[in-house]
């Protein structure tokens, strides 16, 4: 039986730790689809047409995974592609509250979608999209968190030096 997950965010920027939960649910799923918000009230710092295409070249190594945007509700966009699953990552035992709410909320507009929710390994479970920017914003050393390209973007657009 073949399903599609949909693996859904604002990627500003996508990290390893994005990365690491996109490659446990491929090896899960027959198709996963990452779909990237719009998210327009979050203010991305990157444009919706750079998180796609960012998400896109670090994610090419994966057959089975698609990258597309999209800017309505998560429900509605899960039914358009034919998903059946809504991947979640959660971090740290603070993400459960805010992720089962959203997950409840999401079973009660289609209950014929799943919610099913991974943690990124050890060794990415602290890094945050909110922290790699700011860190980045600083001149600081996050190479480590995200793929060479996404570093390089991230660092012209804030105009600052490789270290």
């Amino acid at each position: 039986m073949s399903t599609i997950a949909v693996y859904p965010g604002t990627f500003d920027p996508i990290t390893n730790g994005h990365t690491d939960l996109v490659e446990r649910a491929a090896k899960l799923f027959s198709n996963v689809v990452v779909a990237v918000a719009a998210s327009p009230k979050k203010r991305p710092v990157l444009s919706h047409d750079v998180r796609i295409a960012l998400a896109q070249q670090v994610l090419s190594h994966l057959p089975n995974v698609e990258v597309v945007g999209f800017d309505n509700l998560l429900t509605e966009f899960t039914r358009s592609v034919n998903g059946k699953v809504i991947v979640r990552g959660l971090r740290a035992v603070s993400d459960f509250e805010y992720e089962f709410q959203l997950a409840n909320m999401n079973r009660v507009i289609a209950p014929d979608v799943e919610s099913l929710f991974l943690t990124p390994s050890e060794k990415h479970s602290y890094i945050s999209s909110t922290l790699v920017r700011e860190i980045a914003s600083l001149n600081g050393d996050f190479g480590q968190f995200v793929n060479p390209e996404v570093e390089r973007v991230l660092r012209e657009h804030y105009n600052v030096k490789q270290k």
